[in-house]
């Protein structure tokens, strides 16, 4: 099956390549990006390749996918399904965005369109998604593409030598 591109009114959602290394390497080594995220950096070149790689073997898998948000010709963030469990008709959803591209609208229109292509292409009855308690913008995000929180997962993520809590958020199809 072919990697599924998706144009919005102001974005392309397309597949990542090793020709997106640079791109990845500024999303995945900002602090601000990663602050939620549950990672560390990447520490070079080299490692954003690899992760092009991951994302690549996901699809091919049909374990995960992922999108890069391009605007303007630029790779400007990721987004995608993880946890996907064709069976059970569910995934988790997550992205990222470069600082320079907050409150701008373009990761609610990335949201919104991979969430349809969740629910009409991938035939997803469920998607979810974990966020930090303290991540309130991107909880705020969630709830206005649809998402209802469903509780709390004490202490299930660990970053940086501590625990922190997730607050579960989900939609189900229409």
């Amino acid at each position: 099956m072919t990697f599924p591109n998706l144009l919005t009114k102001r974005l392309a959602l397309r597949e990542i390549t090793e020709a997106d290394t640079e791109g990845l390497l500024a999303i995945f080594t900002s602090g601000d990006v990663l602050q939620y995220y549950g990672m560390e950096p990447l520490k070079d070149a080299g490692e954003a390749k690899l992760l092009a790689l991951r994302f690549k073997e996901g699809w091919r898998n049909r374990t995960s996918i992922r999108w890069g948000i391009q605007f303007d010709g630029k790779l400007c963030g990721t987004i995608g399904f993880h946890n996907w469990n064709c069976y059970h008709k569910r995934a988790e959803i997550g992205y990222e965005i470069h600082p320079d591209y907050w409150r701008s609208g373009l990761t609610f229109e990335a949201l919104t369109s991979a969430a349809d292509f969740g629910f009409s292409e991938l035939g997803l009855n469920r998607i979810g998604a974990v966020v930090r308690p303290e991540n309130t913008p991107s909880l705020r995000l969630l709830e206005k593409a649809g998402f209802e929180k469903e509780g709390v997962m004490k202490k299930a993520q660990y970053s940086k030598g501590l625990f922190y809590d997730l607050v579960l958020m989900g939609k189900i199809s229409d």
